[in-house]
């Protein structure tokens, strides 16, 4: 890192001004960033927030000096230390990225070369660069590791990228971004593909490595309670423009703009539970035990019951057993033991076994709406397959039901003739709603269908579920590790850690008087929309850890 002297340490490293970046559409080329100022100080961090559209991460690879394919910076200055970036030739602009300017991805996992070991692609840049020797970078590398609370620091770089864990390998790109020592770095989403016992450690991990390292930071996210425990000041965005800016005790206690007071008290709603149990539940898992492969268990036997009109959230962790639970109950994933019950009706184990009127009152949705629907199809197509495939419903009955389902999940008729890539994820993610709906299902099983989704889109999906259950009694079985989405869907709760369930309850029971212990760290996991929170959390579990020792 470049040295500062005490009185050029707050003096400003990045600064944008009247900033315009265009995308083409077709022919033409239309605004996204309309003229958006930014100013980083050194050892400064400014997070960036706003919801999917907002601009965030268009202006944070700017600061890189770089526009994504199909996109072109048209307007305004970036300078960088002093240097004017959109003046440099390529060839200056690469040796200033990784070397003084780092990104950190939201993806750890597609950024990483699966084939090669981590400590070579963590200490490639710093080689490649001239900065020190494959020798000196490894030697880096392990005190990062050690900064950034990865186990065995020694060796941990020997690994391959398959062989960590996600918080792991997203902790490792934290290493990879400061081994050459940068002035900058560009978190973008690091943290929002993380459950939230995993979202911590990382946080505070990257929280350490930054003031360990000088460095400045744009921090890039769609929560404010994430964003609050990190930066400085906080820049609030929309469709390509700022709303607010100011310190972060401010954004999050005094908002002046009802944008930003909107961004603060989103989801914040929690639906009183109300379960009733005695009749027969809708969807029941009695005793399952699933595993994949012949050794792999991963479901200890699960039994989980969600009544008929209610939602039941399955909470845990990554690799708690959620996603298993709901292939077991699909017929995706015969179980090796146990079984699931339909209305008091046992399910066939297979699928390919199922009743057609089966498989109609079960549906799923999956989530990543870009990946769950057929890129090649019209929205009509998409929609109208389940018609007719349960129903016999073709032509214009089958066009008059699609604009009723769309009309019913809040969209556009005129959407019908459109494919899935000129929707927004929030869009996308009400096709899939409407597509589980079409077959008019007694259960649908909502397998994180919000985590990719920015708040305020997710909070507008979370109340299109709840109207949609009232007006049709439809059970949920919601998979989630997020607890805001829990407080405001939910009626039951089902927490699961290693492939058993460890507490199954009401849910006012579970969250305000939880009795297992992993329950109660991930109860304590869930950011607030508190200064200091983190900090708080981390003093009182170390607080746990010596009293234990």
């Amino acid at each position: 890192m470049t040295a500062t002297s005490p009185d050029d340490e707050k003096s400003v490293l990045l600064d944008i001004r009247g900033l315009v970046i265009e995308a083409r559409s077709e022919d033409t080329w239309a605004p996204i960033v309309k003229g958006v100022d930014v100013t980083l100080h050194r050892e400064e961090v400014l997070g960036l927030i706003g919801e999917s559209g907002a601009g965030k991460s268009t202006i944070g690879l700017a600061a890189l000096g770089f526009a994504r394919d199909g996109c072109r910076i048209s307007g305004g200055d970036i300078s960088f230390d002093g240097i004017a970036l959109r003046e440099l030739s390529e060839g200056r602009m690469g040796r200033l990225r990784g070397a003084r300017i780092a990104y950190v991805a939201q993806s750890a996992a597609a950024s990483f070369n699966p084939a090669r070991r981590i400590d070579d692609q963590v200490c490639e840049t710093a080689v490649q660069h001239g900065i020190m020797s494959r020798p000196e970078a490894r030697k880096r590398a392990r005190r990062l590791y050690a900064t950034l609370r990865l186990p065995d620091p020694d060796s941990f770089g020997r690994r391959f990228p398959h062989q960590v864990s996600g918080g792991q390998l997203q902790r490792a790109m934290v290493a990879m971004a400061l081994v050459c020592g940068p002035d900058l770095i560009v978190f973008d989403e690091p943290t929002t593909a993380l459950d939230v016992t995993t979202q911590i450690e990382v946080l505070a991990a990257i929280k350490d490595a930054i003031r360990a390292e000088r460095a400045a930071a744009l921090y890039i996210t769609h929560d404010l309670a994430v964003v609050g425990q990190i930066a400085d000041r906080i820049k609030v965005l929309l469709q390509g423009e700022e709303v607010e800016e100011g310190e972060t005790e401010q954004i999050l206690y005094h908002p002046k703009e009802d944008y930003t007071r909107k961004l603060v008290k989103v989801r914040s709603v929690s639906k009183p539970g109300h379960t009733d149990m005695s009749d027969t539940p809708a969807i029941e898992a009695r005793h399952v035990t699933a595993a994949y492969g012949k050794g792999l268990k991963v479901l200890d036997d699960v039994s989980v019951s969600v009544a008929k009109g209610a939602t039941t959230a399955i909470v845990g962790e990554s690799g708690s057993g959620k996603s298993t639970l709901a292939r077991a109950m699909t017929g995706l994933l015969p179980p090796l033991s146990g079984g699931c019950h339909l209305n008091g009706v046992e399910l066939p184990p297979q699928l390919k076994h199922r009743s057609k009127d089966q498989l109609r009152r079960l549906q799923m949705i999956y989530q990543m709406p870009d990946v769950a629907v057929n890129p090649r199809q019209l929205i009509d197509e998409i929609i109208g397959r389940p018609l007719t495939f349960y129903f016999g419903t073709t032509g214009r009955k089958r066009r008059d039901r699609v604009a009723e389902l769309l009309e019913l999940v809040e969209l556009s008729p005129d959407l019908a003739k459109r494919p899935p890539a000129a929707l927004s994820g929030g869009q996308k993610q009400r096709i899939c709603i409407a597509r589980a709906l079409a077959a008019e299902p007694d259960v649908v099983i909502c397998d994180e269908v919000t985590s990719a989704l920015d708040q305020v889109v997710a909070d507008g999906v979370l109340k299109l579920l709840l109207r949609l259950q009232e007006e049709f009694q439809t059970s949920y079985v919601f998979i989630t590790h997020d607890l805001a989405t829990v407080r405001a869907i939910a009626d039951d709760v089902a927490v699961m850690y290693l492939g058993q369930v460890v507490e199954h309850g009401a849910k006012d029971d579970i969250l305000n008087n939880p009795q297992h212990d992993y329950t109660k760290k991930l109860l304590s996991s869930v950011p607030r929309m508190e200064m200091g929170w983190l900090d708080r959390v981390l003093a009182e579990r170390a607080k746990g850890r010596e009293a234990i020792s």
